[in-house]
Formats: structure tokens, sequence, C-alpha cells
């Protein structure tokens, strides 16, 4: 008997000491991921990563900058990656594609991609992460006069000098505004007089996230064409801003993730993404972020799930998202900011 207890505590012992180390391969391996800095570093590392390493014992390494900046490190180092994963937005990613910086995906390594929603099956290369939407946000408490149900009251002349929008993607507006003349993303010209005419209502174009949040946090203005996770972390800091979407949808934005070709870390890569698209990390992060989930079984907070470009059906993905070509955003993307810089900025 004595020497039953003996060697059933030996085997306690080694079951502990088993469940230690989750995953003898990969304990000594690191991950190296590119992303952009602050928060979403942040969100990623408190999320995906956290799942990753807890699944595999390998740690996560960050090399973080901007979206372009990034993109062009990436191409200086195509014989020798610096990350092992990348991400980035659906149409910069094509980018990289393009340029033979990704690997093909081989996504029956990913089995939680199974549940992948169609609208973030972005390419061969890259797949989404996480979506938002580019939508009219507005303060109720400084317009009042203005019912907003559709992109077209923008052009309300009781808006002149009241509104901002993104200078360093105009791609939003491109599409809206051929979408109102009849056209789409594809047919952008026919839309040019259209957006011409937006021109008395700019009061400035903000260059970033935090230059937008000031801009409609003091009021200068008080409606911008905004990035719904920003205008949720300014509800979040007590600004009144009321999120719509219009009746022709709002503009989808998808951020993604690829494997850089050449890495050496491609079995511990595809885990990654894994943990990126398991139901739980993605509710999680859909819930920090007030952003969509990329799949099926995530189940989100009810008050979350509710919120105006918050998708979690297949009818809110079809109906309320106006979707940009994302090969031909990155392709067109030079020449919509060339256009829109000479024509609508000055």
């Amino acid at each position: 008997m004595h020497k039953r207890r003996i060697a059933a505590g030996i085997w306690i012992i080694a079951l502990a000491v088993g469940a230690t180390f989750v995953s003898p391969a990969f304990a000594q391996d690191k991950l190296v991921v590119s992303i952009w800095g602050g928060s979403w570093r942040d969100l990623v590392a408190s999320t995906a990563a956290k799942k990753f390493t807890a699944d595999t014992g390998a740690e996560v390494e960050f090399i973080t900058g901007g979206t372009i900046d990034r993109l062009n490190k990436a191409k200086l180092a195509r014989d020798n990656p610096e990350s092992d994963v990348t991400f980035t937005t659906s149409h910069v990613g094509w980018l990289y594609a393009n340029d033979g910086l990704y690997e093909k995906l081989d996504l029956t390594k990913v089995p939680n991609a199974a549940n992948l929603v169609d609208q973030a099956k972005i390419s061969p290369f890259h797949i989404g992460t996480w979506a938002y939407v580019y939508t009219i946000g507005y303060r109720p408490d400084l317009i009042k006069d203005v019912n907003f149900t559709s992109w077209a009251d923008l052009w309300k002349p009781e808006l002149k000098g009241k509104l901002a929008a993104p200078d360093f993607d105009p791609s939003h507006l491109i599409a809206v505004a051929a979408m109102l003349s009849g056209g789409d993303a594809a047919t952008w010209e026919k839309g040019q007089a259209k957006l011409k005419e937006l021109k008395p209502n700019f009061k400035a174009f903000y260059t970033n996230d935090a230059n937008s949040q000031q801009l409609i946090a003091n009021g200068e203005t008080p409606v911008q064409v905004i990035l719904s996770m920003n205008a949720y972390y300014m509800m979040g800091e007590g600004v009144p801003i009321k999120l719509i979407i219009p009746k022709e949808g709002a503009v989808l934005g998808i951020d993604t993730i690829g494997i850089m070709k050449g890495t050496k870390k491609s079995d511990l890569a595809y885990k990654f993404i894994n943990a990126v698209l398991d139901p739980g990390v993605q509710a999680e992060i859909a819930n920090l972020k007030k952003g969509s989930p990329v799949v099926t079984n995530a189940k989100l907070a009810p008050e979350v799930a509710k919120l105006p470009g918050v998708f979690t059906t297949p009818e809110q993905w079809s109906s309320q998202a106006i979707i940009i070509d994302h090969k031909l955003r990155a392709e067109k993307t030079a020449e919509w900011r060339k256009w829109f810089a000479e024509n609508i900025m000055n």
C-alpha cells in the first residue's frame, strides 16, 4: 500500500510538471509579430498573444510602427524578414502580397478559420482579424438641426464648416460620392463633381486617430467621417457622440494578418493565427474595441452586440456594410489620395 501511494505521488508530480510545460517543442521559441503600436499592440498582447503563449509555451515579441513604414521595412528585409506575422489593413495587405512578402496561407492549419465570415476572406495570403466601420458620427449637443439618415446628409448646407474626414485615406468618401452619383469605387470618377460640392462643409482633415478624437471632443468638427472604434472610445471618455449607419451602409474596414515569406517559424505562425481567431479571443477583442468579430461563433456581450457598426449576423454583414474591393483599394489608394489632396483639401 505504501509503495502504491509513493507511485501515485510520483505520477501526480509528473502530471503537474508536464502541465507546466504545455508544448516542450515550442517552449524556447519566440514569435515576432509586426503591428501598430499603442493600444493595438496592447490589445493583441493581452488577448491573442496571451492565449498563444498559454497554448504553446512560446513567447511573443512585438515590433511596432506605422502602416506604410512597416511595409517599406518589410520590402527592404524581404530576404530575411524581421517579423514572422504581420497585422495590417486589408488593402495594404494586398501590397504585401503583390510584392511577394506573404506566404500563401494553408487554412487547414488554422482550425478556427472554419468559422471565418466570408467578408474576412481577403486573399489567399491574408485574412481578417477584426472589423470596424467608417461612418457618420456627430455631436448631438452641437448639431441640433440635421437629421442623419443617408450619406447625402453630409452635403446639407447647415453643415458648412463643421465636417472632418481623414486626410490619410479618402477612399471612404470617394466610394460614397461615387455611389450617390450612380457609380461605385471602380467607377469613382463619377463621384468627383459630387465630392467637390462637399468642399464648403469641411472644417479640417484629421491626420490620425488622436487628432480625430481631439477635433470632435473640443467641438471644432462636430461632424466627422469617423472610425467607429474611435467614436466608442470617446463615448467612454464622456464625449456625447451619436453614431449613424446610413441607409446605404457604412464603409467596412478590416484589419488582417499574414505570414511573412521566409519565416522559420511557420508552425508557430499558424498557431498564432488560430489563437487570434479563437471565439473567446474574438469576443474579448470585440468587447474591448467595440468592433465586429470575424468568426461566427464569438459570443459578444449583449450591450456590445447591439451597437451600430458591430456586425454579428450575416444579414448585418450583407446589408449594413459598404465593401470597397480590397485589391482595387490597394491599387487606387495613391491615385485617390493625390486627387483628394489637389481637389478637396486645397
